[in-house]
């Protein structure tokens, strides 16, 4: 399987897994199945209005099965989902942390109700 985690740095499995998709500057990209490698993928769509994340754009392209990030916008999570990508809630650390929770069944699947509703005030964030 293809993860793919939000960054903002390149520090391969020690980047911390950043708190936004859309706002991300990079992807680290870790294939666990095939070569166990990691390699990082500039975001692609980084410079979107608010709420008009393209996220399989910002993948570059990239075939992931599943995204894991500390807070996503609702559209952004329906845009994945309906491609077939499952997004989970990263915890506060670094994606090789994120990496064995996932692998060991333990970061909850994001739901709508989870979603980033926007950064002032009261917006909504679960992050």
């Amino acid at each position: 399987m293809k993860i793919a985690f939000p960054t903002m740095e390149d520090n391969g499995l020690n980047s911390q897994v950043y708190g936004h998709f859309g706002s991300a500057a990079a992807f680290v990209v870790v294939d666990t199945e095939d070569t166990g490698q990691a390699r990082q993928i500039e975001n692609a769509d980084r410079d979107h209005l608010h709420g008009q994340c393209q996220p399989l754009a910002a993948l570059g392209g990239e075939s992931v099965q599943a995204v894991v990030v500390g807070g996503i916008g609702g559209g952004a999570l329906r845009k994945l989902n309906h491609a077939g990508i499952t997004v989970y809630r990263a915890v506060e650390g670094s994606v090789a942390e994120n990496l064995t929770l996932i692998q060991r069944n333990q970061l909850p699947e994001f739901t709508p109700q989870h979603t980033c509703g926007g950064h002032r005030g009261n917006g909504g964030c679960a992050h």
